[in-house]
């Protein structure tokens, strides 16, 4: 696959973004090059290759380092709606705003 000028345009115009020449030129290179590198990367035959879930997935002796998922503040609920203008039973109270 090759991009051209034309496709440049359209995608700017798609994209809504102004390029000047010199800018729509580099950008057909680059996108160019990257499209060439996609397409050796899907020249490579992966037949027989089991997907790979996660990297962690094949070095089994490797555990994630996680944090246990507990409170590390205590609860100041109280302390922060003191400055509230309207609270009750706990909850903030606003303006309704959706009809």
């Amino acid at each position: 696959m090759s991009l051209t000028s034309v496709d440049i345009d359209r995608l700017a115009r798609l994209a809504r973004i102004g390029l000047a020449p010199d800018e729509r030129a580099r950008l057909c290179i680059q996108l160019n090059n990257f499209f060439g590198v996609v397409e050796q990367m899907r020249a490579v035959d992966t037949a027989g290759i089991v997907p790979l879930a996660h990297p962690t997935d094949v070095l089994q002796e490797v555990a994630l380092r996680l944090r246990h998922d507990v409170a590390s503040e205590p609860n100041q609920r109280q302390a922060n709606q003191r400055s509230a203008p309207a609270v009750e039973a706990g909850l903030f109270l606003v303006p309704k705003v959706i009809e």
